[in-house]
């Protein structure tokens, strides 16, 4: 019964991600739609950048939040308020009269999608149990591919429109599942964690109970809690006040770079050129925009299957082989695209009418696509799990920042770099997924199987026994501590 219901608030929860797919899907069908581009004046790449990144610009600020927005009001109303903000952006973009009011729309829905893509893997994790953890805090990546791909082909069918309603209406359609988090968001449970940090422990017992309970574990309940409620407390002794508190101890700081480091890889993989200028790259290759709407499109719906079959096998087999063999793969899927466009289908600048190398080409983006799931979802299911919570907000907060500055990076760069560059630019990429596998390998720890509590045990701070692993040496501990703390205040009076 708990796992039922923790598990369908964390599909609920990731809409977030089904937000952040659909605009990464539907501005790369807009800005190529005939009606948007007669309508706008003929963007130049420059202006088609800022049209682009305005969004990723407005995420930093809105990632920025969660430092200290979810532990002052709570993960809810912190869901609550990234939903009405992109309700105002996503209306502001139907409605636009002019590209600089489309680059405000999508800036206050950038702010948006900033603040939910780092609250929500972190609230799923810790409303979810340690062997659901991965798959339920992963729905973020699940539902931005469901997104990507209801932004796809609504793009393509509205292609077929004669009016501005080709670009109006899919714009527009980016409030629905707005307004559905905003008005769906009090149905949900509040995080047992902050509840038991902000000393509302009765509380914290029935959310645990209604999450995690199915009638017959009430010793583990019981254990869960004293666990959470004991690391928490003794985390409190350190409690980070400010932003250069988070530097204080090394482990906190092998925390950030793993965070921040796993996030970063995901942009430097070239994910998101590909995902916001697919339908220009292969305008570089030739291929007219009704088909190119049509591949991206299919291309959607396999990264459904991709992320789905991710998903299951995740808690099983862990975090680190997975990145590993993901990065491996979009590096050789990248330097043979890159290849076959510098020797096969560009040459001397001109385009060729080699079929073969340019379906291949198409073949390998689809590939890129297949090795990046997994990258994709551990980017925002581990910086939610490797953090204490008394730095969790900040940490992941400082995490998504990175993967968005960098995501701006390439979105108002990329254009450029295409013209410039063409596919030699994917050498870039092939270079730093190649240094990302490297890393995975001999500098990120694995954190499946673990409780939140008990990460402390990888990165060598462990302040308590765990009462899942040692429940009398945990209640030994905190007996010794009350009994001192009591003293203490005698002492006082």
């Amino acid at each position: 019964m708990g796992r039922g219901t923790t598990a369908g608030t964390a599909v609920f929860l990731a809409i977030g991600g089904f937000l952040f797919g659909y605009d990464s899907g539907i501005i790369s069908s807009t800005i190529v739609q005939p009606y948007f581009e007669k309508y706008m004046g003929t963007p130049t790449s420059s202006q088609t950048g800022g049209i682009v990144s305005s969004f990723t610009g407005g995420a930093i600020p809105g990632a920025l939040s969660v430092a200290w927005l979810p532990d002052r009001v709570g993960r809810r109303m912190t869901v609550f308020i990234g939903a009405c903000i992109s309700v105002l952006g996503c209306a502001l973009q139907g409605g636009a009269s002019n590209i600089p009011m489309m680059i405000a729309g999508r800036f206050i829905a950038g702010v948006a999608v900033g603040l939910l893509s780092a609250v929500v893997p972190m609230y799923c994790s810790e409303i979810a149990i340690s062997q659901d953890r991965g798959k339920l805090s992963g729905l973020l990546q699940w539902m931005l591919s469901w997104g990507f791909l209801v932004a796809q082909w609504l793009g393509y069918g509205c292609f077929k429109v004669n009016s501005d309603f080709q670009w109006r209406f899919p714009l527009a359609f980016q409030v629905v599942p707005g307004t559905i988090i905003a008005c769906g968001i009090w149905f949900l449970q509040e995080s047992p964690r902050w509840l038991i940090e902000k000393d509302r422990h009765e509380d914290a017992r029935a959310v645990l109970t209604k999450l995690h309970g199915n009638g017959s574990n009430d010793e583990f309940l019981e254990l869960e809690y004293c666990e959470i409620r004991d690391a928490i407390v003794a985390e409190k002794t350190v409690s980070v006040q400010t932003w250069t508190a988070l530097m204080a101890k090394p482990s906190w700081r092998k925390r950030l770079a793993l965070g921040c480091g796993v996030q970063a890889f995901g942009q430097l993989s070239g994910i998101n050129v590909i995902n916001y200028y697919g339908n220009v790259i292969y305008q570089i290759l030739g291929i007219d925009t009704g088909t190119s709407l049509m591949i991206v499109g299919i291309s959607g719906a396999l990264s459904i299957v991709y992320c789905t079959a991710g998903l299951y096998l995740l808690d099983k087999v862990g975090r680190v082989k997975p990145l590993i063999f993901s990065a491996t793969g979009m590096a050789l899927a990248l330097v043979v695209n890159a290849v076959l466009s510098q020797y096969y289908v560009v040459k001397s600048g001109a385009q060729t009418s080699d079929g073969n190398a340019l379906r291949a080409m198409v073949a390998m983006n689809l590939v890129f696509s297949l090795f990046f799931t997994f990258t994709g979802i551990i980017s925002w299911v581990y910086p939610a799990e490797i953090f204490p919570i008394e730095i969790r907000a900040k940490g992941n907060s400082i995490s998504t920042i990175t993967n968005w500055s960098l995501n701006l990076l390439f979105a108002q760069c990329a254009p450029i770099a295409l013209s410039s560059l063409g596919f030699r630019f994917f050498y870039f990429f092939f270079a730093f997924n190649i240094v990302a596998t490297v890393c995975y390998i001999f500098l990120f720890p694995e954190t499946k199987g673990k409780t939140l509590e008990q990460m402390d045990e990888l990165f060598g701070d462990q302040l308590v026994p765990h009462a899942l692993e040692d429940p009398e040496g945990a209640a030994a501990v905190m007996s010794e501590k009350f009994q001192h703390a009591t003293h203490v205040e005698m002492r006082e009076e």
